[in-house]
C-alpha cells in the first residue's frame, strides 16, 4: 500500500509538472499582456469596486476599460510616436555630425571641436589625463552604439507586435476588471499555507507593487518629464528621448539623472551658451535631483519600504528578462522571494 501511494504521488507530481510546462508554453505569447492587464486591474481595483456598487459588473468593467483606453493607452501611444520621431531626428543629426567630422570609429569622436576642447581643458585643469578621458569616451561610445543598434532592431521588429499586444492587454483587462477578484480567491485557496500567512503575503505584495509603482517608477517618470521640459526650454534636441533616458538612469543607485544633465550642461557651455548651461545645471541639481528626497517619501508613505538594491536588480533584470513589463515584474518577483524567505525563517524559528 505504501509503495502504491508513493508511485501515485510520483505520477501525480510528474503529471502536474508536465501540465505546468505545457501551460507555460501555451501562455508564453500572452505573458506581457497578461501582466500589464493584471497591473492595471490591481491599481484600479478600488475604482472598480466603487463602480460595481452602482453598476452591473459587466458594465462597470466596460466603462473602466474604455477609460483606460482613452486616459492611458492613447496618450501613451502618442508619446511613443513622438519618441520614435525624435529618435529618428536625433539619429539623423548624429549621422550628419559623423559625416561632417569624418567619424568612422569611436576614436574619431575627438575630431569634434567641442569635445576636443573639453578634453584639453580637463587635461590642463584636473589630474585626469587626455588618454584616460579618450579611453572612457571610446568605451562609452562603443557601448552606446551597441545599445542603439540592438534597441533599434527591437523597435523595428516589435512595432506590429506592440499593437497586437496592446489590443490583447485591453481584451484581457476587461475580464480582469469583471472577474479578477474571483480568480484571485480561487488561486489563494490552492496555496498550501494557513490563512494568516496568505493574508500577510497578499498584503505585503500589494504594498510592494504600490511602493514600486508610486515610489521608484513614478519618481523616475517625473524626473524624466522634468528633464524633457528643461531640454525643450533650453532648445536642446529630442527632449522626449532624453526624458526617457533620464527616467531609466534615475533608477540607478549611483549618479542617476546626472548622467544626462551633466553632459547636456557641458554641451551647452561648449556651444557658447553659458546662461543656458547654468540654467540646466541648476534645474538638474536642485529640481530634478531633489525629487528623490522630497517627492518619493510622500508617494510611498504608509506603504511597504523596499530598498534601492532590490528595486535596481528587479528593474534592470526584469527589463532584460521580460521587456517593459519587467519594470514591475522584476521587483515583484524579488519581493515575493524575500517574503517567502521571511516566512521560512519564521517557520524554522
Amino acid at each position: 500500500m505504501q509503495d502504491n501511494r508513493f508511485w501515485t504521488r510520483v505520477l501525480g507530481l510528474a503529471a502536474a509538472a508536465l501540465l505546468a510546462y505545457l501551460l507555460a508554453r501555451v501562455l508564453r505569447p500572452f505573458f506581457g499582456p497578461i501582466l500589464w492587464a493584471f497591473l492595471l486591474a490591481f491599481l484600479l481595483f478600488p475604482v472598480n469596486r466603487r463602480l460595481r456598487r452602482r453598476l452591473p459588473m459587466g458594465l462597470a468593467a466596460s466603462l473602466l476599460t474604455l477609460a483606460v483606453t482613452l486616459g492611458i493607452v492613447i496618450p501613451a501611444s502618442v508619446l511613443v510616436l513622438t519618441f520614435v520621431r525624435q529618435a529618428g531626428e536625433l539619429l539623423a543629426r548624429v549621422s550628419a555630425l559623423a559625416a561632417r567630422y569624418q567619424i568612422e570609429r569611436p576614436q574619431d569622436l575627438l575630431n569634434i571641436p567641442a569635445l576636443g576642447r573639453i578634453v584639453e581643458w580637463i587635461d590642463r585643469k584636473t589630474p585626469l589625463s587626455a588618454a584616460e578621458l579618450q579611453k572612457w569616451l571610446v568605451d562609452g561610445a562603443r557601448r552606446a552604439l551597441e545599445f542603439a543598434v540592438s534597441g533599434g532592431r527591437q523597435v523595428l521588429l516589435g512595432a506590429v507586435g506592440a499593437v497586437i499586444g496592446l489590443l490583447l492587454t485591453l481584451f484581457i483587462l476587461y475580464f480582469f476588471f469583471r472577474d479578477g477578484d474571483l480568480m484571485a480567491e480561487r488561486l489563494l485557496r490552492v496555496i498550501p499555507a494557513d490563512e494568516s500567512r496568505k493574508t500577510r503575503l497578499v498584503a505585503h505584495l500589494s504594498d510592494v507593487i504600490r511602493a514600486v509603482v508610486f515610489g521608484a517608477l513614478a519618481t523616475a517618470l517625473i524626473q524624466g518629464a522634468l528633464m524633457g521640459v528643461a531640454f525643450e526650454i533650453a532648445g536642446l534636441p529630442s527632449p522626449v528621448v532624453f526624458g526617457f533616458l533620464t527616467s531609466l538612469v534615475a533608477l540607478l543607485p549611483v549618479a542617476g539623472t546626472a548622467l544626462v544633465w551633466v553632459p547636456a550642461t557641458i554641451a551647452l557651455y561648449a556651444q557658447g551658451r553659458p546662461g543656458w548651461a547654468l540654467f540646466l545645471f541648476l534645474w538638474g541639481a536642485l529640481l530634478v535631483g531633489s525629487v528623490d528626497n522630497v517627492l518619493k517619501p510622500r508617494l510611498i508613505s504608509g506603504r511597504a519600504k523596499i530598498s534601492t538594491l532590490p528595486v535596481f536588480f528587479g528593474v534592470i533584470g526584469g527589463l532584460a528578462a521580460f521587456g517593459p513589463i519587467g519594470l514591475f515584474a522584476g521587483p515583484l518577483i524579488i519581493a515575493l522571494a524575500l517574503a517567502l524567505l521571511d516566512f521560512a525563517e519564521e517557520s524554522a524559528a
